[in-house]
């Protein structure tokens, strides 16, 4: 396979062109953004254990009766990908409360949720990805409403193997975001499944393990992507 022209280039990953009509060529980067942009830097070797946990973390869940786009790792920092065409919503699970939610429901970082919680943003980096309803999103064609609730219904799927396989590390999976994408109509996983795009906690500490090191200036970053990377493997490795 030929890896073309460049025709996206994100916050995380560059997207290329191939030969083959039915893949792209994903190359994962060390930057980091967060708050919208706001906040800029590097976090070394980022782009490698994200690829490679991603490539993991779909691989588990394709065996486990979830359809995703990850098709092959080439490299470290690369791997091939169906071409899907990207639905312009996110799903977040929410298994405990962090982030945005604690404002949204009065609640202390930390509490637990009685049952996932499930919340619904439109991807536009202008707007900030604002969270929105079904209604909107049905609204303004975003999705038809049975592609939502496949997106639903995928995204409480993946919730209770991720959560299984996650305990197995001794770690928390408090939130994290998908996106999703179409092939011929039919929904399917897409983006990838990192410490950038899911909250981890160390079960027993608490010790965030993800991107909110960046966030927060909490330091020690690429120690904690590298070790959430190093149990999840073994977890994986042994389920």
């Amino acid at each position: 396979m030929e890896k073309l022209a460049m025709l996206y280039e994100g916050k995380a990953k560059k997207i290329y062109d191939t030969d083959d009509k039915n893949v792209f060529w994903v190359e994962y980067k060390d930057d980091a953004t967060a708050f919208n942009g706001i906040k800029k830097g590097t976090i070394v070797d980022k782009g490698i254990i994200n690829n490679k946990m991603s490539a993991m973390m779909f691989s588990y869940l394709q065996k486990n009766g979830v359809d995703t786009h990850f098709v092959e790792l080439l490299s470290d920092r690369e791997q091939i990908v169906r071409r899907l065409k990207m639905v312009p919503l996110e799903i977040v699970v929410r298994n405990i409360v962090a982030g945005s939610l604690v404002k949204k429901v009065g609640k202390e970082e930390g509490y637990s949720l009685a049952s996932p919680v499930l919340e619904l943003y439109y991807k536009d980096d202008a707007l900030g990805d604002p969270m929105v309803n079904e209604t909107h999103a049905l609204a303004m064609g975003w999705a038809t409403i049975e592609q939502i609730n496949k997106m639903k219904e995928i995204a409480l799927k993946v919730n209770e193997l991720m959560t299984k396989i996650v305990a197995k590390a001794g770690i928390d999976l408090v939130d994290y975001k998908l996106e999703f994408g179409l092939i011929d109509g039919k929904v399917m996983l897409g983006d990838e499944i990192s410490p950038d795009t899911c909250r981890f906690w160390d079960k027993d500490t608490g010790e965030k393990l993800d991107k909110d090191r960046f966030r927060r200036d909490l330091g020690k970053i690429e120690e904690a992507y590298a070790e959430v990377y190093a149990r999840l493997k073994d977890a994986v490795e042994n389920a």
